[in-house]
């Protein structure tokens, strides 16, 4: 969902009081549509972050961190010159619009106190986050906006004077079937501004509305349309509600974002790969099918004395029938009877040899499929470049991926940390993010009587629960199990299947891929991937 005008109403009320008259100190610009400022306001230092991506336009406060890249983007530098050390002066919105207005005090080159605005734009597609300098024109912007003067659409651009968008003022469709579920008729305007009113007088209760246990939409009050088919949670702020609501989509497109060649790369793999194992299965098939050619040999020398050089086709009784039917053999004319023979022969002696060739080169394809499957599953795991930097070098490593020729023998390995929870009983359970970690995890550092999970035949992470030197409880090990579930391919499912075992039954076969182990004597558990479990269970 995006943030409707009344929503964001609730969230600049609740920035007023947090970062009104506060003094910026830091600027960072994670993403390409994102800016999080350290602000010094009257609630202590807190982070502000602005988001102009199309799918998710919103300011808040937040309180997740975010990984920066090693340049900082343009943009970035841009309003670090301009708003590093600035202090907000107010923070203003146009009535029932999804825009947000930062007024703020800054000192230019010469040290004199200059009046900077920075406009968000909450529109959707056309979500934007423009600088302004005292006279009202654009410094920039995070989105450049040609437009079309002739179509009268406007333009943002360096330069030229900001003119807002066009008043888009609606009823939220959310808001519009709440209000008509609670017996509003007619014009929902007067009902919308009081809503509106009673946000702004600080009336309202941040709520987000869960489907199936996941989320679904938010809001500044109950959603009852739904009924029992719906849960409300409570927030004390719209600032946690939105980390909430938005961290897991947005961790997993930003994932998206930054790991597009790596998403390329292993998809063309895998169609390759796939292509290729179906080519080979029809071989075998055909191979499978080779005794006809072996009796076609033995039908062919048993008529020899009917045959004669330059025959197309060999009809003759078919003694391999039961029923005694004619058989009719194709032959080669510019061949002897005799050769036709030795080439039936020859053909079914070439499908037995590729018979058994054929089954080593699908197992071994299946094995190439089965591992680059794992990684396009582990990639939504990447929580940064670090991250995508393993994986790039784990597919470099097996072939996948080439190693730029300037960059040989120069590259230096980058090490990422796995994931780290704490039971409720305080034991440490380590999440693998990708296949590297993985391996590392299960064969170097975990003791052989760590308990290893893994769900069943299912693409996932390894998971180690630490026992150290103690035993594992129930609890802990249905917490560890959950985990398990929930970073695999089957995190939207039900009663995931889970096996577990002490890590000294799990074993790396000699040449297998990155990830890949096998294991005995293992125990199975069935449970519930649960997100507010991990978020309760994760070492930040």
């Amino acid at each position: 969902m995006a943030l409707d005008a009344v929503c964001l109403a609730a969230v600049l009320e609740e920035l007023r009081a947090a970062v009104q008259g506060g003094k910026i100190d830091k600027i960072y610009q994670p993403a390409r549509d994102e800016v999080v400022m350290a602000v010094r306001g009257s609630a202590g230092n807190v982070r502000l972050l602005f988001s102009a991506g199309p799918s998710r336009p919103r300011v808040q406060l937040t309180a997740l961190s975010r990984e920066n890249p090693g340049t900082p983007p343009m943009f970035c530098m841009l309003l670090r010159k301009h708003l590093t050390g600035a202090r907000i002066l107010e923070i203003t919105q146009p009535e029932l619009e999804r825009m947000a207005i930062f007024r703020l005090e800054a000192l230019d080159e010469l040290g004199d106190r200059v009046e900077r605005r920075l406009v968000l734009e909450c529109i959707g597609r056309s979500a934007n986050l423009v600088l302004l300098d005292g006279a009202g024109r654009v410094i920039d912007c995070i989105r450049r906006v040609e437009g079309d003067l002739a179509a009268g659409k406007r333009q943002v651009l360096p330069g030229l004077f900001y003119r807002p968008p066009e008043p888009r003022f609606g009823v939220p469709p959310l808001l519009e079937r709440e209000l008509r579920f609670r017996g509003e008729a007619g014009d929902l305007e007067a009902p919308l501004r009081a809503l509106y009113a009673d946000v702004q007088s600080g009336q309202f209760t941040p709520y987000m509305l869960l489907r199936e246990g996941r989320p679904a939409d938010f809001s500044f009050l109950p959603i009852l349309q739904y009924g029992p088919d719906s849960e409300l949670r409570q927030y004390d702020s719209f600032g946690a509600l939105l980390d909430d609501f938005y961290e897991t989509r947005e961790r997993q497109e930003r994932a998206r974002q930054k790991g597009q060649d790596l998403i390329r790369s292993v998809t063309s793999a895998r169609g390759r790969t796939a292509r290729k194992l179906e080519n080979q299965r029809r071989e075998l098939a055909r191979a499978l099918d080779r005794e006809q050619l072996r009796q076609y040999g033995d039908l062919i020398t048993s008529s020899l004395h009917t045959m004669t050089r330059g025959m197309g086709v060999l009809r003759t009784v078919n003694y391999y029938d039961p029923e005694g039917a004619e058989a009719e053999i194709k032959l080669d004319p510019l061949i002897t009877p005799q050769q036709n023979a030795a080439k039936y022969y020859k053909d079914y002696n070439k499908a037995k040899t590729a018979e058994q060739m054929l089954a080593v080169q699908i197992e071994k394809g299946e094995g190439e499929l089965d591992y680059l499957n794992s990684v396009l599953e582990l990639i939504t795991l990447a929580e940064g470049e670090r991250d995508l930097q393993e994986i790039r070098q784990e597919l470099t490593g097996t072939g996948y991926l080439r190693r730029p020729s300037k960059a040989k023998g120069r590259e230096k390995a980058v090490t990422g940390k796995p994931m780290e929870f704490r039971s409720s009983a305080g034991l440490r359970i380590t999440v693998g993010k990708n296949n590297s970690q993985n391996d590392r995890l299960t064969t170097k550092m975990a003791f052989k009587s760590d308990i290893w999970l893994h769900t069943q035949k299912i693409h996932g992470s390894h998971v180690i629960l630490w026992l150290e030197g103690g035993e594992a409880d129930a609890r802990s090990l249905t917490e560890a199990a959950v985990l398990a579930a929930y970073f695999s391919q089957a995190r939207e499912g039900k009663r995931v299947p889970v096996d577990y075992t002490p890590v000294k039954y799990v074993k790396k076969p000699a040449g297998a891929r990155p990830g890949m182990v096998v294991y005995t004597t293992y125990q199975t558990a069935y449970v519930d991937p649960d997100g507010e479990l991990v978020k309760r269970l994760r070492v930040k």
